[in-house]
C-alpha cells in the first residue's frame, strides 16, 4: 500500500519476498504446524537461507545483502501473512544476529552468524526467566568464571525455537554480588551437555515455532563465546530492543493486512436483505477503520524503520521503535478482531484463517516487552525530550489571555 515511499529495489525486494511466500510455503506446512504435528520447520529456515532472505541488513560478507531496514521491514509484512510463528522464526537470525552483528568478535561471526544466514545453523534468544517476564535485570541465571570459561546455570522460558535450535543467545548474572544493570553478560550457547529443552508449551496461537523452556545445568561456555564485555550486556540489551521491537511490529502489519483481506473479499460475496454485506456501513466502516489504522501503524513503522537508518539518538530511537511495537500490534488485534465481526460465525471457525490469526496476534502484545512496557518507555523517553526542548522553543504557555495571573497557576 506504501509502494510509492519505496525505491525501485524495494519494491523488487517485496516481490521476491511475496514470491516465496506464495510458492515455497506449503498450507499444509501452516496447518500441520497449528495442529503441533510440526514442532520446529526446519526446511522452511533452510529454504529462506537458499533463497538469501535472512538476516538481510548484514553485511555481504557475512551472508546478508547489506540492506536497510526499510528493506527488511517490508520483506517482513510480506512474512508476517503466514502468521506470527513463521514470521518469528524468519526474523530470529535478524535479532540474534544483531547481538553478534554489533557486539561479537569475528570469530563469533564466522562461526555462527553466517552458517545462520545460510539457513544451516538454526538459533534462538533465550531472555525470559520463570521469575521475571517484564523484569530483564531481575533475571537469576547465572554464569560463573572459571579459569577462562564460565559456568551457565538456570532457566530460560517462552524461547521461541528453542525446540530447533542449534545455539542460543543467552542473558546471565556474572556478579551477582554486584548491582543488576552493571551485573549482566550475554553469550552464545551451543546446545549440547547440560542444555536441555524442558518443556514445549502449549499455546494458544503462534504454535509450531518450537517454544520451550530451555534448562542449563553446569553448561561451560569458552570465554571466546562472550558478546561484548563482561557485565556489560545491558548495552547488549538496549541495542536489542530494536531489533525485537521492529520486527513484531512489521510482521503485525502483514498479519493485519491478510486479515482485512480476507474479509473485505468475504463482503463483497456475502449477501444478507437483497444486498453484499459491504453496502451496508455497520461492515464497511469498520473496513474503512481498519485501512485506516493499518495504513497508520505501516506509516509509524516504516518511520521508526527509516528513523534507525539516518542514525537518531538513542533516546529518540527507543521511543520510536516502542511506539512502532505497542501502535502495530494493537492495531493487528484491532484490526483481525474487526474482521471476525465481518465475517460473524463463519469467521470464528476454521472455515478461514481468521481465527487463527486471531489467536495469533494475541500474543505479539505480551512479547518482546509488553505494551505496557511500550507506554513505560515512550513517556519517559518524552518527558526527557520535552525538558530538553521546551528552553528551546516558543513558551506557548504564555499564549493564553491570563497567562499573566501567576497566582492562579498552582502546582502544590
Amino acid at each position: 500500500m506504501f509502494d510509492f515511499l519505496l525505491t525501485d529495489s524495494q519494491k523488487d525486494l517485496q516481490t521476491e519476498a511475496s514470491r516465496f511466500v506464495k510458492v515455497k510455503v506449503p498450507k499444509q506446512l501452516i496447518l500441520d504446524m497449528d495442529a503441533e504435528k510440526v514442532i520446529y520447520p526446519v526446511d522452511y529456515i533452510k529454504s529462506l537461507g537458499e533463497a538469501n532472505l535472512l538476516g538481510l541488513r548484514f553485511a555481504r560478507e557475512y551472508g546478508g545483502r547489506g540492506l536497510s531496514w526499510v528493506d527488511e521491514i517490508g520483506v517482513l509484512e510480506e512474512i508476517g501473512i503466514l502468521g506470527t510463528s513463521l514470521a518469528c522464526l524468519y526474523s530470529l537470525p535478524s535479532i540474534v544476529g544483531e547481538a553478534i552483528s554489533c557486539f561479537g568478535s569475528e570469530d563469533l561471526k564466522q562461526r555462527y552468524l553466517v552458517p545462520t544466514l545460510q539457513g544451516k545453523l538454526y538459533t534462538a534468544e533465550a531472555l525470559t526467566e520463570p521469575r521475571g517476564g517484564s523484569d530483564f535485570f531481575g533475571a537469576t541465571t547465572v554464569a560463573i568464571r572459571d579459569g577462562d570459561d564460565y559456568i551457565l546455570n538456570g532457566q530460560k522460558r517462552f524461547v521461541v525455537g528453542a525446540e530447533g535450535a542449534d545455539y542460543f543467545m543467552v542473558y546471565a548474572n556474572t556478579n551477582p554480588e554486584g548491582k543488576s544493570r552493571e551485573s549482566m553478560s550475554a553469550f552464545i550457547v551451543d546446545r549440547g551437555p547440560g542444555v536441555e529443552v524442558g518443556h514445549v508449551y502449549g499455546l494458544m496461537g503462534t504454535r509450531g515455532g518450537g517454544a520451550g523452556r530451555v534448562i542449563f545445568k553446569d553448561v561451560r561456555i569458552p570465554r571466546a563465546n562472550l558478546l561484548g564485555k563482561e557485565n556489560g550486556a545491558t548495552e547488549i540489551f538496549y541495542q536489542m530492543m530494536i531489533p525485537e521491537r521492529m520486527t513484531s511490529a512489521a510482521g503485525a502489519l502483514g498479519m493485519a493486512r491478510a486479515a482485512l483481506e480476507v474479509a473485505a473479499a468475504y463482503s463483497t460475496k456475502r449477501k444478507a436483505f437483497g444486498h453484499t454485506i459491504k453496502d451496508f456501513q455497520a461492515v464497511s466502516f469498520k473496513v474503512a477503520d481498519s485501512i485506516t489504522r493499518l495504513d497508520a501503524a505501516r506509516a509509524l513503522v516504516f518511520a521508526a524503520a527509516r528513523a534507525i537508518d539516518t542514525g537518531v539518538p538513542a533516546a529518540q530511537c527507543r521511543r520510536l521503535v516502542s511506539e512502532a511495537k505497542k501502535f502495530a500490534t494493537n492495531t493487528a488485534w484491532a484490526v483481525v478482531n474487526d474482521a471476525m465481526q465481518i465475517m460473524g460465525g463463519i469467521g470464528y471457525t476454521n472455515v478461514y484463517p481468521v481465527e487463527r490469526l486471531l489467536r495469533d496476534t494475541r500474543l505479539i502484545m505480551i512479547w518482546t516487552g509488553t505494551n505496557e512496557v511500550m507506554d513505560l518507555i515512550i513517556q519517559h523517553e518524552y518527558y526527557k525530550e520535552l525538558k530538553t526542548r521546551m528552553p528551546q522553543y516558543r513558551a506557548i504557555e504564555e499564549d493564553a489571555l491570563n497567562a499573566h495571573l501567576t497566582e492562579e497557576k498552582v502546582y502544590e
